[in-house]
């Protein structure tokens, strides 16, 4: 996993401060690849409860961790009780690092 240990830690506690601290936090894609360079920070985030307006809501927590964190890209994939499974979320959840 290429993710400076203070760096999950951080966007742990931000996702948990967010959400709850039932909390579940990925990390998928090209980071979970200790070969590959580069490459954004790919984060599927499980939620135990519904979450009004989860595209505003997985944005302010992009917005938040790439403040934290320096400028560097995040992408958040928010999953609620809502939700309608789809294959990136069986993908991430297969692949995925738990932070």
């Amino acid at each position: 996993m290429r993710l400076p240990p203070d760096q999950a830690r951080t966007i742990r506690e931000k996702t948990q401060a967010a959400f709850g601290p039932n909390t579940r936090v990925l990390l998928f894609g090209s980071r979970t690849d200790d070969r590959a360079l580069g490459g954004d920070i790919d984060l599927l985030v499980e939620v135990d409860h519904p979450v009004s307006n989860r595209a505003a809501a997985a944005a302010r927590l992009a917005a938040e961790l790439q403040i934290a964190l320096g400028d560097q890209r995040i992408d958040v994939i928010l999953v609620d009780t809502n939700t309608v499974p789809q294959s990136i979320h069986n993908a991430a959840r297969r692949t995925g690092v738990a932070l």
